[in-house]
């Protein structure tokens, strides 16, 4: 049984996806099996993916049913204790493994693992900035508390024993975007997290991406899930307050005054910063303004620009 089963998502990534893969092969700690699931992709995805002459490497080819769906496939026929997600677009620095390995060595008590990542654009590489500062290379760190500015679980970062899934269940298939985010809660509240404060992942910006298209609020999660959990942890409820923000951002956007109604009436002020408690208030043009100011930068947009 391998150490570790990595499960990588595809839908139509066929630009990214040997990269990705290599990136995995030339892991300096090489125990590992890849899964990697095939969501429907119309591209040239499947042909290159089977191009890969390596008997560690298990195609599953679906019909186009979501990133939550392929995930959860991916998840369920891992043989390895340990479960490590990567998306069909991004990198991991040859040492991921190793270090992931050290960790759950140094914890054996904790079961999710996560090291620090860095986006990359076409032109640069921006580290992701955190809400704390870690000295040292490895330590136990509380989710929500973690999180406040940059996640410090993604799809492509996270490793975790396979078992927890019995205690938070699957990813929600029946949210399109933002589905990655309910999962984390459902960690949150069960388990802490171990960070490793090096930057070992790649996210790879990619505009075709879900995660920058979808951009309708009814896709995105609505959090009424966790009402009762968010009023007995004030961290998990700054933390969805945060998440809520830009959702009724959005809504403003789209001119969806119902669900802006419903994410500000639940959203604590007090849990916002003075930017964004000016900004929720502010009339949808200068928001618009806002957006354009920013996308000068060439960076990743949370909202539409129309």
């Amino acid at each position: 049984m391998p150490f570790f089963s990595v499960v990588i998502t595809v839908y139509n990534k066929a630009e990214f996806i040997k990269n990705t893969i290599n990136s995995v092969l030339n892991q300096t700690f090489q125990d590992f099996e890849i899964i990697v699931v095939n969501d429907g992709s119309t591209d040239e995805s499947k042909s290159i993916i089977k191009s890969f002459n390596d008997n560690r490497i298990e195609l599953i080819t679906t019909k186009n049913q979501g990133v939550s769906a392929a995930r959860n496939k991916g998840i369920e026929v891992a043989n390895a204790n340990y479960v490590a997600l990567l998306d069909g677009d991004d990198l991991w620095e040859k040492d991921f493994l190793k270090f992931i390995k050290e960790a759950i060595t140094k914890f054996s008590n904790v079961s999710v693992f996560t090291t620090a990542l860095a986006h990359k654009y076409e032109h640069k590489v921006v580290p992701a900035t955190y809400n704390f500062k870690q000295r040292n290379t490895y330590e136990i760190r509380d989710f929500f508390k973690s999180s406040l500015d940059h996640t410090i679980l993604t799809s492509s970062s996270i490793v975790f024993r396979k078992n927890i899934i019995e205690k938070i269940g699957y990813f929600d298939t029946s949210i399109e975007s933002g589905e990655d985010t309910d999962f984390w809660i459902r960690i949150g509240i069960h388990f802490k997290v171990v960070f490793i404060n090096k930057i070992l992942v790649y996210y790879n910006f990619v505009p075709e991406s879900i995660s920058n298209t979808v951009f309708s609020v009814k896709n995105k999660p609505r959090y009424d899930k966790y009402f009762k959990e968010e009023q007995q942890d004030k961290h998990l409820k700054i933390y969805i307050d945060r998440n809520r923000f830009p959702l009724a951002i959005l809504s403003k956007l789209e001119r969806d005054k119902e669900s802006f109604k419903y994410y500000k009436s639940y959203i604590n002020r007090n849990n916002l910063r003075l930017s964004q408690k000016i900004i929720l208030n502010s009339p949808r043009w200068f928001i618009r303004l806002l957006l354009r100011i920013k996308s000068l930068k060439g960076e990743k947009l949370y909202y539409p620009l129309t």
